[in-house]
């Protein structure tokens, strides 16, 4: 009973953890004013016939707050990056000068800003559900285990142990979506 108990609270946490995981990796996919590297990481290049991440084509860099450089490893690749950056619907006008590839991060609108906040809002809430559902789930198999035997009160305390890691992921969620937000809203 012991070891099956642990289980559902280890289970729970993976579950919890997985959800700030996902929320955090799609914040940082949602685009600030500011120029970052990880704005082109779902970006897959032609590479002689297979679709490869930019990344392992060339090298990305942000020489200011403002700018991204993509330097190919081949000169040949700077077409296929360049048309890669367009199709991908980032919104981004890349230019090159044979050698370089670089990208101006236009400052955000008023409107853009809220747009992304909304973003912001729905990917947290996203992360607030899975949360949940973690809870749910850990409930009714300590529930199923209260059934089959175990005790009243190690039943209420790993109740009250799935509530506290729910609480604790719950704030955590707050908290990257407040320092999200602050970063879309600051100019």
């Amino acid at each position: 009973m012991e070891e099956e108990l642990d289980l559902i609270l280890e289970v729970c946490k993976e579950k919890m953890e997985a959800a700030i995981d996902h929320l955090e990796n799609e914040l940082v996919h949602i685009r600030a004013g500011k120029a970052s590297p990880r704005m082109l990481d779902g970006v897959t290049v032609d590479y002689y016939g297979s679709m490869t991440p930019l990344n392992q084509v060339s090298n990305i860099s942000t020489p200011d707050a403002r700018s991204i450089a993509i330097q190919p490893w081949e000169k040949a690749m700077i077409g296929p990056i360049e048309k890669s950056i367009l199709n991908a619907n980032l919104g981004f006008n890349p230019e090159n000068n044979g050698e370089i590839i670089r990208i101006n991060v236009p400052p955000l609108t008023e409107e853009r800003r809220k747009v992304l906040s909304k973003q912001v809002s729905q990917e947290g809430e996203k992360a607030r559900v899975s949360i949940r559902n973690a809870r749910k789930d850990a409930n009714e198999s300590l529930k199923k285990l209260l059934k089959d035997g175990l005790s009243e009160d190690l039943e209420k305390d790993a109740e009250t142990d799935v509530q506290e890691m729910t609480d604790k992921y719950g704030k955590e969620v707050e908290g990257l979506l407040d320092e999200k937000n602050q970063e879309i809203l600051t100019i």
